[in-house]
């Protein structure tokens, strides 16, 4: 009976401590500051926590002293040594391999995240050391290193497994990355959420303030299951040149997908043959018909409504990349999902922003553009996009409010920072640079509507 009574009470404790196990692992590790509501796999993403519209949250990065070194030598190993005085790389070109993760430990109003992977990411974002300023882009993977550290399993942000943290570079204003975000998806274009962070790393010599940075949403994570209702469906990263969707240099291998791993896989490569297929020219209907059967060819739409409307240059019609394609489940329609906006909402370089009639560009190079508004329909939806969106999410008045509302809410962090981590030499360029996209909105509404009307 005794024994009995021992396995029972054997039974319940193991049972008590798997059901309690994210208050009281803790106990024996040193993870004082986790709960299931705030690092565990199991976690609700929290948006309001993570993603606030109107605070600046703020991060603590705490590095050992060895493994920050790691981190500038592979850096200085992928761009080669830093000339502008501060550990990293210059880069004069692009690198294919990606930077290293070392852990750090981050703190969040007052609580820690363990263990927690971070990187620098980027590409064209990582040449600011070529200038000396040391404030770069960093990608934060709270799991990254579970296997070397099982107590941290599944550990998560307040449900977010990852972040990006945008470094806002060549944006005076802090601003376009989390306008562009907000935009498309006020237009109903799925798009990440962000916000602003001031982030402090202490790499041995004391916290040091990195500056004023813009958490983004990672595309292929939580954001499928806010917005699509599902991550299951194959979630694509084109990157390279099959992301021009081109006859010229067509690859599969530049579809990563980053659901399932490996890349393109047959629904990339049947939208890609409905693209080109003849009866285009043929049979404008049947093709058509056979095209909305696999794209999201409004959604598109949409997108390139509101993308060329802000003059988002970075993207595809200029760039082979920041875009992720998303197969839906819910209506086998792949869509469009964009990505990366801090060099939007300007003329540009690489050629500039495009106009409204693509005239800068060729069919046979970027034909997901010219083969679909080749169709007049389609034309036709496009410019009514045009006049939804600059009557409605991009209306003049409402954009000046919106830019004096979040000017206020940055400006303290923007003035904070210095010359060594900052694309600004003084707060007049930042004051300077609300007036210029308040501007670039009243600009852009007369263009746009002189081009739909």
């Amino acid at each position: 009976m005794k024994a009995r009574n021992l396995f029972y009470i054997s039974l319940v404790a193991i049972v008590v401590t798997s059901c309690y196990k994210e208050e009281f692992i803790q106990s024996g590790t040193g993870l004082e500051d986790w709960t299931s509501s705030t690092h565990s796999s199991t976690a609700t993403p929290d948006y309001n926590v993570v993603f606030p519209d109107d605070q600046v949250n703020r991060f603590d990065i705490t590095i050992s002293a060895d493994d920050w070194a790691n981190m500038q030598a592979d850096l200085d190993d992928l761009y080669g040594s830093s000339s502008g005085g501060g550990p990293g790389g210059a880069p004069g070109s692009f690198s294919d391999e990606t930077p290293i993760y070392v852990p750090c430990t981050l703190t969040f109003n007052d609580k820690d995240w363990y263990y927690v992977g971070i990187r620098y990411k980027g590409n064209s974002s990582l040449s600011a050391y070529s200038s000396g300023v040391n404030k770069l882009p960093f990608r934060l993977e709270f799991a990254q290193f579970d296997d070397d550290y099982p107590e941290i399993t599944g550990q998560t942000f307040y449900g977010f497994p990852a972040l990006s943290m945008s470094s806002n570079y060549n944006d005076k204003s802090f601003l376009r990355e989390k306008v562009g975000c907000d935009l498309f998806r006020e237009f109903g274009v799925p798009a990440p959420h962000t916000s602003f962070y001031e982030m402090y790393v202490d790499y041995g010599e004391g916290p040091v303030y990195y500056g004023l940075y813009t958490a983004v949403e990672v595309a292929f994570e939580s954001m499928l299951n806010k917005q699509f209702g599902s991550e299951t469906g194959n979630c694509y990263k084109p990157d390279g040149d099959g992301a021009a969707w081109s006859t010229n240099g067509w690859n599969l291998e530049d579809f990563e997908n980053k659901t399932t791993g490996g890349t393109g896989g047959s629904d990339i490569t049947e939208l890609y043959n409905a693209l080109h297929d003849d009866s285009r020219l043929t049979d404008t209907d049947a093709w058509k018909t056979q095209l909305e059967s696999l794209f999201d060819v409004d959604g598109f739409l949409k997108w390139l409504a509101v993308n060329t409307t802000i003059q988002n240059w970075d993207t595809y019609g200029r760039m082979t990349h920041n875009y992720y394609l998303y197969h839906d489940p819910a209506d086998d329609l792949i869509k469009w999902i964009p990505w990366d906006n801090n060099e939007a909402f300007e003329e540009g370089k690489m050629g500039g922003a495009l106009s409204f009639e693509f005239s800068e560009i060729n069919e046979s190079d970027w034909p997901m553009i010219k083969y679909i508004l080749g169709v007049p329909a389609y034309e036709d939806q496009f410019k009514a996009h045009i006049l939804d969106f600059i009557n409605g999410a991009f209306e003049t008045s409402k954009m000046e409010a919106y830019y004096d509302d979040l000017a206020t809410l940055v400006q303290f962090s923007a003035e904070a920072e210095s010359s060594d981590y900052s694309f600004i030499s003084s707060i007049a360029e930042f004051t300077s640079a609300i007036s210029e996209l308040k501007s670039h909105a009243a600009d852009r509404y007369t263009v746009a509507y002189d081009y739909a009307n």
